[in-house]
């Protein structure tokens, strides 16, 4: 399943500013991984982790040190950004427990189940009515019972409060040094309704997705591959 141009939007140049620019942000990224880790904390000693849309590859640095003796596959289709991610991986040591894809879901070769998956801020850059079929590719590649942590942005757009919420948003990025304009927001963001993104969840193979992070329009869940 293949988001909406990622590859191309994160050339060389964007992708090696991308976590600076992102630096003062990173209180909120820093507890949604806190929250993960305690999530995933019941894993094997030698559990497989599949990040997919990993970037430049920060939830698998952070998990890599605190178990290391996971091993990862980190899947991304932009080029520039699995090159950093690689790089990082090498400066902490952690290559030997990690396999790099570049391409998308559906192109990395079988293998065994994975114990766990995570999707961060990845499924809102795809078409809305292809949604499912990204979930459930994730699914296809977890064994039963195995954790999906999946973060998006999500919010009712129709609600009363999305626009006090975005202004707040907006503002955020003005302070981190990326200005971000609404109309080019609405543009790009494929957002929905929490109840939503749960019922997609449901129907791509998950069960009893459970929202347990937010900040702002950042949602978290986590939810268990279906027992086939």
């Amino acid at each position: 399943m293949k988001n909406r141009g990622s590859h191309a939007v994160y050339n060389k140049k964007k992708a090696s500013s991308y976590d600076n620019q992102r630096a003062r942000l990173a209180p909120l990224k820093d507890a949604l991984y806190l929250c993960t880790r305690m999530i995933l904390s019941e894993l094997p000693v030698d559990a497989q982790v599949l990040c997919i849309g990993v970037g430049t590859g920060s939830e698998l640095i952070y998990l890599a040190q605190e178990f290391p003796q996971w091993h990862f596959t980190a899947v991304e289709p932009a080029p520039a950004m699995l090159n950093i991610c690689r790089q990082r991986a090498q400066e902490f040591g952690i290559t030997s427990r990690c396999t790099f894809h570049e391409g998308y879901l559906d192109s990395l070769p079988d293998s065994a189940p994975f114990d766990a998956a995570t999707s961060i801020l990845v499924s809102h850059f795809i078409e809305l009515e292809k949604r499912t079929e990204f979930f459930a590719e994730i699914a296809a590649r977890l064994r039963p019972g195995a954790y999906l942590i999946n973060a998006d942005l999500a919010s009712d757009m129709s609600s009363s409060d999305y626009n006090s919420i975005l202004d707040v948003w907006l503002n955020m990025h003005k302070y981190a040094g990326m200005p971000v304009k609404v109309d080019f927001f609405n543009r790009n963001v494929a957002s929905l309704s929490t109840k939503k993104m749960e019922s997609i969840l449901k129907s791509s193979g998950f069960d009893s997705p459970l929202l347990f992070f937010q900040t702002l329009f950042i949602h978290a869940w986590f939810s268990k591959a279906v027992v086939q």
